[in-house]
């Protein structure tokens, strides 16, 4: 694989919390208003994940090694009862539909994904280069679940602005050389403090390392 223009990823960034972080983590995450489970591994995190998509909803997922390595992409391209919003984009005219196409795309049902910091006071950050998946996350879909590594824990929010910059950069750097020929940047970072709409915002974390 390319090596990244960005260095190595730092390695305090890749390693599992404390049970009593995890714990803390779920507790805060509650009280600032969004869904919060903990389960054990992948296998796990794909069946919580399914179960919390309504039959016959319109979902967008978020391009996330997250959600290959938990099997949920497959998962939701071989669901008889979803429909995938991105196969009806990909259809599209960008030239004669771009605003239908971004509208649909900024408004789905429901999006999954995942994140690349939580703190362990409940806050939640997301990097991105082009910023197509923020403004769903934050505002446009009905419901948002995101799956996400307990590695990706970290004390306090300039951790996890560090974290962006130091692990979760150089290894989509990497992918993104690896699967499109170009690199990534840390262009736009949503910080999400609290979620104030019931029952929109799941968080599940998963107790194993999984994406970046």
């Amino acid at each position: 694989m390319t090596a990244s223009a960005y260095g190595a990823p730092d390695p305090r960034y890749g390693r599992l919390p404390s049970e009593a972080q995890v714990e803390r983590t779920i507790q805060h995450l509650r009280e600032r208003g969004f869904e919060a489970v903990a389960v054990a591994d992948a296998q796990e995190a794909r069946r919580e994940a399914m179960a919390r998509i309504p039959a016959g909803s319109e979902v967008f997922d978020g391009t996330s090694r997250t959600l290959e390595e938990t099997g949920i992409v497959t998962a939701l391209s071989e669901s008889k009862s979803l429909t995938l919003l991105k196969p009806r984009l990909h259809a599209m005219d960008r030239a004669t539909q771009g605003r239908e196409i971004r509208g649909l795309a900024q408004s789905p049902q429901v999006i999954i994904g995942s994140v690349h910091a939580v703190t362990e006071d409940g806050q939640v950050l997301v990097a991105s280069a082009t910023g197509s998946q923020l403004g769903p996350y934050a505002h446009g879909a009905e419901r948002v679940i995101w799956v996400v590594g307990a590695q990706k824990i970290v004390p306090s929010l300039e951790e996890g602005l560090d974290r962006l910059e130091k692990y979760s950069l150089p290894l989509e750097d990497e992918r993104a050389h690896k699967a499109y020929g170009v690199g990534s940047a840390l262009n736009r970072i949503l910080i999400v403090r609290r979620e104030n709409q019931p029952g929109r915002t799941t968080l599940i974390l998963v107790h194993q390392r999984l994406g970046f």
